[in-house]
Formats: C-alpha cells, structure tokens, sequence
C-alpha cells in the first residue's frame, strides 16, 4: 500500500511474495517513481517500505524492512536518467553493485553511484543505508571532478557526518519548505556532497561558506527546537553536536542576523504564545506553559513575553 506523509514525501510498502496482482500493481508504482526493480534480499519474501522526500531537484530515500534490493537494470536505463545517488550506510555491511563491480560498505561510510548505468543495492532489518539522488550537473558544478569518484568507499569525518544528520533534517522538513527554502536546502546538501568527493580550493571554498555553514546552522536550529522545553539549553551543548566550537557557532548565528540567545528566545516565546492561543491547552496553567517553553522564571517570562507581543500572557489567553 502506498501512502503520502506530505506534499513531496512518497511511501511505498509492501509484504509478500513478489508476484500477484498486489505487488505487480505497487511495483509499477514504485518502480515507476525511482527508476528501480525491487526485489527480495534474501528469502523468498519482500519485505519493503521505502519513503522518499523530494526537495526541489533532489530526491531523499529512507529505506527500511527486513528484505528489499533495489536493481537498475538494462531496461531501466532507456529511462535516460544520469543522476547521481549517494548511498550512506547507517548499520551492517551494505553492498553496493555497478556495472558488475562491487564495493561493501561499513557504517558511517559512503559511496556515489551513477543512474546511467546498472547497479544493485539492498538492506536488511540489519543493514540499512539512505540515499541522497542528485542532477548529474548540479554536482558537476561544484565539484567538476566527481565523476572521478564513482563506486569508491568516501568516509570523511566532520563532512559526513553532516551528511548524515542532514539528511534526516532535510527528508522529514525539507518538503513542507516553500519553493526558496527547498532550492536552498538541495543546495545546501549538493555542496556537501561535493565537499566530501574533495573538490578543488575554489570550490570549496564555496561549498564551506554556502552548503556546509548552512546545513549546520540548520541542524543547531533543529537541536534548539528539539530542546526548547529545557532551561538549562547552551549554546556549547548545540555546537558540539555539529562539530563547531561556541565561538564558531555564534558567529553562523550572528551571520543569520541573531544571535544564540537571541534565537532561543524567539522560539520560546513563539512556543509559548501557541500554547496560550491553542484551546485544547485552556485548562494549563500559564506558569506550566512558560516552564515548558523553557522559561524557568516566571516574572522574566512575563516581561519578555509583552515586550515582544505587546500582551501580557493572560490577555494573549483572553484574546
């Protein structure tokens, strides 16, 4: 059965045997939105569901289940498709197939691989990769030499691992973005992929200050919402977990035109003042919702909150 989360995130699933009318009729869906045969890998049972977030000109995979491989195959590729796909390993060893050569990766490592051509991959319920699928000439464009690293194992620290945090963050919110936030987050993660692949110092250059610099103030804004409720948040907790010192973090925020506080602030008072407008949260107390927003004290809360919507807390309430 095919689902659709959002607007942009397609799900296609599936259990059984991989013949009958059933799976005839979602494989013709699911094949006919990735380019790909799918198959069992390993029994004689599919096990599949695989979602896939579209953000403007790149396509996000997240595939899961106990026995899915995905196989481009010779008839495949009258489709004339030349994208390129970058295959992160998350968990077990993942082998990866092209033009009958095959390179296995270990977790944390990654491979590109090229759409014109024939290739294999599959998982398990113990090896599980996502995928980033890309316009061949939007990664030629910042990295002219990526063909270069076709079906080679890429591990690089600091870049994958934004990669892959990345990844996550761009699959689950990228497609609710408008047209410029998407164009700007497909960017964002081609640069890194073409940091990673090693580009030239001119390009480089370009993918540091554009893709990687935005892709991590995204994710230390997505730590800060995922954190809001805590009053104890700092900004060296959030900068470690993208790989910055604090000083490195606060100037991508003050280069956002804010600062860390000033940030977490705003999201605090938006939070709160949902809270109070949300009629199922009538029945909470004004100093709950000011702790769970993260505020720890309640005559600050009070003054921040006005100074910023020109309401006290209970007359936002009462409107």
């Amino acid at each position: 059965m095919d689902a659709a989360k959002a607007p942009g995130i397609f799900i296609h699933q599936y259990a059984g045997l991989p013949h009958g009318l059933a799976f005839e009729q979602w494989r013709e869906r699911a094949v006919g939105s990735c380019g790909l045969d799918i198959g069992p890998s390993q029994g004689d049972n599919i096990d599949c569901r695989l979602q896939v977030s579209v953000v403007d000109n790149i396509a996000l995979a997240i595939p899961e289940g106990a026995s899915a491989q995905y196989s481009r195959r010779q008839s495949h590729l009258a489709d004339g498709s030349d994208d390129l796909v970058l295959i992160a390993a998350h968990a077990g060893r993942i082998r990866v197939g092209q033009n009958g050569h095959t390179v296995e990766l270990e977790p944390a490592q990654l491979v590109l691989v090229d759409m014109s051509i024939t290739g294999t991959v599959g998982h398990t319920d113990e090896n599980r990769f996502t995928s980033i699928r890309m316009p061949r000439r939007a990664l030629l464009d910042i990295n002219p030499r990526a063909e270069e690293k076709l079906s080679q194992v890429l591990s690089d620290g600091a870049v994958a691992e934004t990669i892959f945090r990345y990844h996550a963050l761009a699959a689950s919110q990228g497609p609710h973005l408008d047209a410029v936030g998407q164009r700007l987050t497909a960017q964002h993660m081609v640069d890194l992929v073409g940091l990673l692949l090693g580009t030239d110092a001119e390009h480089a250059s370009l993918a540091r200050g554009r893709g990687h610099a935005a892709a991590r103030l995204d994710l230390m804004r997505a730590d800060v919402m995922a954190a809001l409720g805590r009053n104890d948040l700092c900004l060296s907790e959030i900068a470690a977990r993208s790989g910055l010192s604090p000083r490195q973090a606060q100037r991508l925020f003050e280069q956002a035109g804010t600062t860390f506080t000033e940030f977490v602030l705003e999201q605090r008072l938006l939070q709160a003042r949902k809270l109070l407008s949300d009629p199922r949260a009538r029945s909470r107390k004004i100093s709950d919702i000011a702790h769970s927003s993260g505020f720890a004290d309640l005559s600050y809360f009070n003054r921040a909150f006005r100074k910023r919507f020109g309401a006290t807390p209970s007359e936002m309430r009462g409107a």
